[in-house]
């Protein structure tokens, strides 16, 4: 067996540490970019004041709101995009009998392994961006915080309300934005890579390497995409029967947003997007690595993979 496997293994254990980790994060840039009206009383006026009104209206289980689902989703979409990743990257090393892949080569194995992630995974980030904010509209109905959190359905209760309410195909809400956002990890992983390669000329890379390295790509690629993230999510929310709230396409949604919340309406929440995605990508890029010798490893004991002696 390839070490595609393992890879895949060691992306998903760091997704998941990593999604663990920078949660509350994601809770506040997910309710901010979700926020229409800015001059409701609920609403929030920026990042620390969000934290700040969830902790209090919602306790500690409000900033964790949707955290089963993303976690899941984390170890899912991270392998996939791993195992993707990996095998297109060994398919151009071994045609190009290079070690190390061009930029070119770089780009096109992120696009493969991001469109794949996608289409396979949309439907947990469904679940998890209605779960996010569940906890807020329940609490805006009137529900104390307790009965809040007792209400809050599980992710496999979510999942089958959508299909129910809306249909199996609604839980692909959003795909078009989502597969545009391919570029994101296009741009991160592309210059993850080649600001690895250049390190490695020079010196062997430690854990603290990655972190920095996984920081300083992931926030090139937020930065520059961060308007249609926004979209994804207000699109993969249950859509709104009034007109000036549904967005029909990826460009009606940036038409509408402009229009009624001005450009600044399209950054809604980017500090802790910038700072969640940094620290999320800091912490997966460092866990994947250490995580992958324990991967091959666990794969030899059950037979899956021979060792390298042994190969």
């Amino acid at each position: 067996m390839s070490d595609n496997v393992a890879h895949a293994l060691a992306g998903a254990g760091g997704g998941i540490i990593s999604m663990a980790v920078t949660y509350p994060l994601i809770t506040v840039g997910t309710r901010l970019q979700v926020q229409r009206n800015n001059n409701d009383a609920a609403a929030y006026s920026g990042n620390m004041d969000a934290l700040r009104k969830i902790f209090e209206r919602e306790g500690v289980a409000g900033l964790f709101s949707g955290l089963e689902s993303a976690v899941f989703g984390a170890a899912v979409t991270n392998g996939v995009y791993y195992y993707f990743f990996e095998a297109v990257k060994g398919a151009f090393e071994q045609a190009s009998k290079r070690k190390a892949m061009t930029t070119v080569e770089s780009m096109v194995s992120g696009a493969v392994a991001g469109a794949m992630t996608c289409v396979i995974t949309n439907p947990i980030w469904v679940v998890n961006t209605r779960l996010t904010v569940k906890q807020k509209q329940l609490r805006a109905a009137g529900s104390s915080a307790a009965a809040a959190a007792d209400a809050q359905p599980s992710t496999l209760q979510a999942f089958a309300d959508i299909v129910r309410e809306e249909g199996v195909l609604s839980l692909w809400q959003g795909i078009v934005p989502a597969l545009i956002l391919v570029i994101n990890p296009i741009i991160q992983y592309t210059a993850f890579e080649q600001l690895k390669n250049r390190v490695e000329r020079v010196r062997k890379l430690g854990s603290l390497d990655f972190f920095v390295l996984g920081a300083i790509s992931k926030l090139c690629a937020t930065a520059i995409t961060y308007p249609y993230i926004m979209i994804k999510s207000r699109m993969q929310l249950k859509q709104s029967k009034n007109a000036s709230e549904r967005y029909s396409s990826l460009a009606d949604g940036l038409r509408k947003v402009i229009a009624q919340e001005g450009i600044a309406g399209l950054y809604k929440g980017i500090e802790s997007k910038l700072l969640q995605s940094v620290l999320t990508a800091s912490f997966l890029f460092m866990s994947k690595e250490a995580l992958f010798s324990y991967a091959v490893k666990l794969l030899i004991i059950l037979g899956a993979r021979r060792s390298v002696a042994s190969a």
